[in-house]
């Protein structure tokens, strides 16, 4: 098989995320209500605060821009950026709902950010930098973007056997059909779960006051069953595997899921421990 160009990976990846688009939006008000303390961990981390200008990298459907423009006020600015147009959409449309006159979200490349030198004073990004196939050009072009004594506060997951919510769909496919070892180095959701990896790039590019601390939460589903289908319409990866097995294939696959998520069943809900890395720098003075 031939290697992908990042540009080829990019495409791939603006296609997946367009294609689960309504899948994310079905299940806003859960990840809003399971996920929002990562968003004002974030928010804390990139010292936002009123009148600033923010950028938030990987937006999606507004995670962590809503919050951020919440914050840094009528006088302030956000801008949220997303492959994935789509995505953006739904964004926008909780930005209206919410009466957000703060915030624009666009299109773009995270390794190529559209914007001059010195043009925000915060950058925020959640879920979003392991996927690029470019770490350290988006690391460059964040430094680049940051006004200084700026922050940049990023989350990504940490490692695989810390994320059974993430990692049974893998092992459960792995069980009924052949799949080729992962590569440590491709984009994907693991890319940066060891500790000091995207610590590493946001020094590299220049950034100082690096910290670098695994966050331990937990969500939680009412059943089951409720796990499986959220994972079969937001998880575009897993799709992309799902979609290659037959009929009998894709229903042992999804007995193995709800088998192994009731190891997590506490009370009358599914409760999955979650790991993440909490990454943040500053551009110097």
């Amino acid at each position: 098989m031939m290697q992908q160009t990042p540009q080829q990976i990019i495409e791939g990846q603006r296609q997946d995320w367009n294609r689960v688009a309504g899948g994310w939006e079905k299940w806003d008000r859960f990840f809003d209500e399971q996920m929002a303390f990562l968003n004002h961990r974030l928010v804390a981390d990139s010292r936002l605060r009123s009148g600033m200008q923010a950028l938030d990298l990987g937006s999606g459907t507004g995670y962590p821009a809503l919050l951020g423009a919440h914050t840094v006020g009528p006088n302030g600015s956000m801008i949220g950026l997303d492959l994935a147009e789509q995505m953006l959409v739904v964004a926008r449309r909780k930005a209206t709902a919410l009466r957000l006159a703060n915030v624009t979200f666009r299109t773009g490349d995270v390794t190529a950010l559209p914007f001059e030198a010195s043009s925000f004073d915060a950058v925020t990004s959640r879920f979003c930098l392991m996927f690029l196939p470019e770490i350290p050009k988006a690391a460059a072009e964040i430094e680049r973007v940051l006004r200084p004594g700026g922050w940049i506060a990023a989350a990504v997951w940490s490692e695989r056997d810390k994320n059974p919510s993430i990692s049974l769909s893998m092992e459960a496919i792995k069980k009924v059909v052949e799949l080729p070892p992962p590569d440590p180095t491709a984009p994907g959701i693991f890319r940066l779960a060891k500790p000091g990896d995207l610590a590493g790039m946001f020094q590299q590019a220049g950034l100082i006051d690096v910290t670098d601390q695994e966050f331990l939460a937990e969500w939680s589903y009412t059943s089951a069953e409720e796990y499986y289908t959220s994972l079969m319409e937001i998880a575009a990866p897993v799709q992309n595997l799902m979609a290659t097995l037959s009929t009998p294939q894709v229903q042992e696959v999804k007995r193995l899921i709800t088998q192994a998520a009731t190891q997590y069943q506490h009370g009358n809900r599914i409760t999955f421990p979650i790991a993440v890395r909490m990454v943040a720098a500053r551009k110097p003075l």
